[in-house]
C-alpha cells in the first residue's frame, strides 16, 4: 500500500529578526553574567585566561579571551557596538554567523598569539566588534546585493570611526586584537559568502 504524504502542518520557523535578537541577547547577556561573577565572586581572576603572545600554555586562550574584560568599564565600552553588529550580522543567517564568529575567534586569536606584543595579556570583545564589522563589509563586497551592501554601508556609517583602532596609537589598548579581528572577519566573509567563479564560455571539464 502506498504511503500517503503527511498533511500535518509544519511548525513555523522562527523569523530571522527573532533569531538574531535571541542570539544577540544570549551573547551580550552571557558576557555581562560572566563579568559579574568574575568581579564579585572571583576577584577578576578569569582575566588570566587572556592571550599571552607566544606562551605555549596560553594558546588555547584564543577561545576565551574575546569573552573576558578588565572590569565593567571595559565591558560597557564594547557592549553598544557588539550588540548592534551582532544583531546585524546574525540577520544574514544565524548558522553562517556562528561559523563566522568561530573563524574570527580562532583566526584572530591565533594571529594575536603569534604576532601580538609580548609581556601583555590581550582580552576583550573588541576583537569580535572589529571582526563583525569586517564581516558585514566583506559580505557586502562578496554578495553585492542590495541588502548586503545596505547593511555594510550602515555598519560603516555607525562604526567606521573605530577603524582607527587598528593603529598602535595607545599602548594600553590591544590594537593587535582590533587589527587581527578585522582581518579574520574579512576571511570569514570570503569563506562563507564568496560566490563561485563562473566558467568562461566554451570551457570544458578536464
Amino acid at each position: 500500500m502506498a504511503r500517503l504524504p503527511s498533511t500535518a502542518p509544519r511548525p513555523p520557523s522562527p523569523s530571522p529578526v527573532r533569531s538574531a535578537a535571541l542570539l544577540t541577547a544570549l551573547l551580550v547577556g552571557g558576557l555581562w553574567g560572566q563579568e559579574t561573577v568574575d568581579q564579585f565572586a572571583l576577584g577578576g581572576s578569569l582575566d588570566r585566561y587572556g592571550i599571552l603572545p607566544r606562551d605555549p600554555a596560553s594558546v588555547w586562550h584564543v577561545l576565551t579571551a574575546p569573552f573576558l574584560h578588565y572590569g565593567f568599564a571595559h565591558l560597557i565600552a564594547n557592549t553598544g557596538p557588539l550588540t548592534v553588529l551582532t544583531f546585524m550580522g546574525a540577520l544574514r543567517g544565524v548558522e553562517r554567523f556562528l561559523a563566522a564568529t568561530l573563524v574570527i575567534v580562532v583566526v584572530g586569536g591565533l594571529l594575536v598569539w603569534l604576532l601580538g606584543r609580548g609581556g601583555s595579556v590581550h582580552l576583550g570583545a573588541s576583537e569580535l566588534v572589529f571582526g563583525f564589522l569586517a564581516y558585514l563589509l566583506g559580505v557586502g563586497w562578496w554578495e553585492r546585493t542590495a541588502p548586503a551592501i545596505g547593511a555594510a554601508a550602515f555598519a560603516l556609517f555607525l562604526y567606521g570611526g573605530v577603524l582607527w583602532g587598528v593603529l598602535p596609537t595607545n599602548p594600553v589598548i590591544s590594537w593587535e586584537a582590533h587589527l587581527f579581528g578585522f582581518v579574520a572577519g574579512l576571511i570569514a566573509a570570503a569563506l562563507l559568502h564568496r560566490r563561485g567563479v563562473p566558467r568562461g564560455r566554451g570551457a570544458v571539464d578536464p
